[in-house]
């Protein structure tokens, strides 16, 4: 008896056994399925991910030339002078610049060229394709290749920047960690409204809107100021950016009237003397309205310094003179002319026109001068006349139809500033 109640026993050990490793093999062939394909989903991904494009960016440095970097790329010089060509009547190669990159991009299976790319400046890039259908007013081709000159693909963030002048303003964007590059482009914004070099004071605030430019997620520059906000001496300056038409776009103050006047305020831009150099006069000698010792402003600035005129004209003057050294007279108007002393060198000569902003010189010391700096003067009517306090009159106002779009689009800005 008690053998057949082990059989019976081993029977269903085994019946129980044989249930289980039947259940097991069904849920790992399950598994394996289900795991199969994510496995071939993933497969497929990477297969995809392998046959994406090569991109390799090249490098330009000092004295490199288009040829030579093309070359470095293995790029043959037939190749490379059908992308030339093809891009020259939009942009030279030629002119490259250092610091700068040209991006190849390869097709990964048959290691083909199929697009280049130059980014002109902050703004733009050259673009040059292989059969890529254009626009025919912004591109032209040679063969197969195309080029055009497109707005460089920024993500743009708002962004809201402050700080007090406790030393300088350059300092105070350090302090707050405002990029140095915005804080620039702020002081142009003010550049007919402000002397940087002269007027800041300790406990002047700024305050100011603008864009900030990110490429495949990573901060690349700062783009427009879209308002400013600087309190100078206890005095308010505000500026809004606006496009009110192809000939009057820039920076306007609250009441719509261009804060683009004849005159910048300085001869030396803010990016040339904002580093190292504290708040209150940054001058050697002020101007003296009740003597004729010194009615001028003397800005002191590095040697080679770049000098700018301050305002449209023609060059009437550009040679040495007796204890001024190196000068230039830049004739504006029947009205005002302006001087410039002690260059190091010329950037324009005698007869040209040039245009506000333009360089024409360098600072430098000669004639009489213990140091390089620029004697600047203003000559109104053949009196020279303290270009500090010279009333101006306001620049071109926004069209009265796009003066309710205006006031709008400010409205957001100027609540931000406040």
């Amino acid at each position: 008896m008690k053998k057949y109640i082990t059989l019976f026993l081993f029977g269903i050990i085994v019946l129980i056994l044989g249930c289980f490793f039947l259940w097991h093999k069904n849920a790992i062939k399950a598994y394996f399925q289900k795991n199969s394909s994510n496995y071939s989903n993933e497969s497929a991904a990477n297969q995809a991910e392998e046959k994406k494009d090569i991109i390799i960016k090249i490098p330009i440095v000092a004295n490199s030339t288009y040829g030579e970097l093309m070359a470095q790329a293995s790029t043959s010089p037939t190749l490379a002078n059908r992308i030339y060509e093809a891009a020259k009547p939009l942009y030279d190669l030629v002119k490259i610049r250092q610091g700068h990159s040209l991006e190849l991009t390869y097709n990964k299976d048959t290691n083909e060229l199929k697009k280049f790319v130059y980014k002109i400046n902050s703004e733009d890039e050259l673009y040059v394709a292989k059969n890529t259908a254009a626009d025919k007013t912004s591109t032209t081709s040679v063969s197969e290749w195309t080029a055009e000159i497109k707005p460089i693909p920024y993500e743009v963030k708002i962004k809201i920047a402050q700080g007090e002048v406790k030393s300088s303003m350059y300092q105070a964007a350090i302090d707050n960690d405002v990029d140095i590059r915005a804080i620039i482009d702020l002081a142009d914004a003010f550049q007919w409204t402000i002397d940087f070099a002269m007027d800041p004071r300790v406990g002047d605030i700024f305050k100011f809107v603008y864009e900030e430019r990110y490429l495949d997620g990573e901060y690349i520059c700062p783009g427009k100021i879209l308002a400013g906000l600087y309190v100078n001496d206890n005095t308010p300056y505000e500026v809004y950016y606006f496009e009110d038409s192809e000939d009057n776009q820039g920076y306007f103050d609250k009441d719509g009237n261009s804060v683009q006047k004849m005159f910048l305020k300085a001869p030396v831009s803010f990016k040339y003397i904002s580093s190292g150099y504290t708040t209150g006069p940054r001058y050697i000698a002020a101007f003296q309205a009740y003597t004729s010792s010194h009615m001028a402003i003397d800005y002191a600035a590095a040697y080679g310094t770049p000098i700018r005129a301050v305002g449209n004209g023609k060059i009437t003057y550009a040679q040495y003179k007796s204890g001024y050294g190196n000068t230039i007279t830049i004739r504006h108007n029947e009205t005002y002319s302006t001087n410039y002393s002690h260059l190091s060198k010329f950037a324009v000569k005698r007869g040209q026109n040039v245009s506000q902003g333009e360089i024409v010189g360098y600072v430098g010391s000669s004639g009489y001068s213990t140091g390089p700096h620029l004697h600047y003067e203003m000559v109104k009517y053949g009196v020279k006349v303290n270009p500090l306090k010279e009333v101006l009159p306001p620049g071109k106002p926004i069209k009265a139809e796009n003066k309710d779009k205006f006031n709008e689009e400010i409205k957001k800005y100027s609540e931000m500033i406040k």
